[in-house]
C-alpha cells in the first residue's frame, strides 16, 4: 500500500527531524511560536461517510489518518519554505525545488481527498437535474459517463476526476498517477475516485474492481451536484 513516492517520503520524514539543525526552521521562529504556519485544517469525516454499505468504518477511519497526515505536512513545508535559501535554487536539486515539488504532492494529497471524502456517504444512483443533462449532453447517456468513469478507475494508478472543464463548458474523466499528476488548469473537480490500494485493501484486497462498485453506490449525488453548480457558475 505505497502512494508512489517512497523516496519523496522519505525525504519529508528526515526534513522533520533535520529542519532545525539545518537552518530551515530559525530558532527565533520557534521561539515565537511560528514554526509551523497552520494554514491547512482537516475538514470532518461526515457521519454517513462511516456507515457505508461495501466500504467498511475502519477503511474509512485507517484512509482519513492518511489525509490528514497531508494536512500536517502541507503545513510543515510552508514551514520550511520559510527559511529556505534562495540563493541556492537550483533545477537539478536544491532544498526550493525539492520543498516545492514535495508541497505539491502534499496539497494535492489533501484537496483530493477532501472531494473525495465530501461526495461519499450517499446512496448512489444517478444524479438529477442540470448535472444529469450536462452528463447525457458530453457523453452521451448516464450509462455512457459510467462506464467510461470506472473503467478509467482500473486504469488509473492514483486517481478519477469528474471535472467541469470551464473553458469548453463541459465535463470530462480524467485520471492522475499521483497526487500531483495530470492536473488541467481551468478544469474544477466535482467527484474524486481514489484508486490507491489504501482505498480498497482492508475491505477487497486486490480487487479494485469491486470497491469501485461499492464507491458508485455510495455516491453522495445531491453533493456532486452541488459541487457542479458552483463550478459552472463561476
Amino acid at each position: 500500500m505505497t502512494d508512489g513516492q517512497p523516496t519523496r517520503r522519505s525525504f519529508l520524514r528526515a526534513s522533520a527531524l533535520t529542519a532545525l539543525g539545518a537552518g530551515v526552521l530559525r530558532p527565533d521562529m520557534l521561539q515565537s511560536g511560528q514554526d509551523v504556519p497552520q494554514i491547512y485544517s482537516p475538514i470532518p469525516l461526515k457521519p454517513s461517510a462511516l456507515a457505508m454499505t461495501g466500504i467498511s468504518e475502519r477503511t474509512m477511519r485507517e484512509h482519513f489518518k492518511l489525509y490528514t497526515g497531508y494536512v500536517s505536512k502541507a503545513n510543515e513545508i510552508l514551514g520550511a519554505l520559510q527559511g529556505v535559501d534562495y540563493s541556492k535554487a537550483n533545477q537539478t536539486f536544491s532544498e526550493l525545488r525539492e520543498l516545492k515539488v514535495e508541497f505539491s504532492f502534499a496539497l494535492g494529497g489533501v484537496k483530493n481527498h477532501e472531494i473525495y471524502f465530501d461526495i461519499l456517504g450517499g446512496k448512489g444512483g444517478q444524479p438529477t437535474g442540470p448535472l444529469l443533462t450536462q452528463i447525457q449532453k458530453d457523453f452521451g447517456s448516464y450509462e455512457k459517463w459510467e462506464k467510461d468513469f470506472t473503467s478509467s478507475g482500473l486504469a488509473a494508478r492514483g486517481w478519477v476526476w469528474l471535472a467541469y472543464d470551464q473553458d469548453r463548458k463541459m465535463l470530462f474523466n480524467f485520471l492522475g498517477d499521483s497526487q500531483n499528476t495530470f492536473p488541467v488548469w481551468n478544469a474544477a473537480p466535482i467527484a474524486a475516485l481514489d484508486t490507491y490500494e489504501h482505498a480498497y485493501y482492508l475491505d477487497y484486497a486486490t480487487d479494485r474492481k469491486s470497491y469501485i462498485g461499492a464507491f458508485m453506490q455510495n455516491l453522495d449525488w445531491p453533493t456532486v451536484e452541488s459541487r457542479f453548480a458552483r463550478a459552472a457558475k463561476s
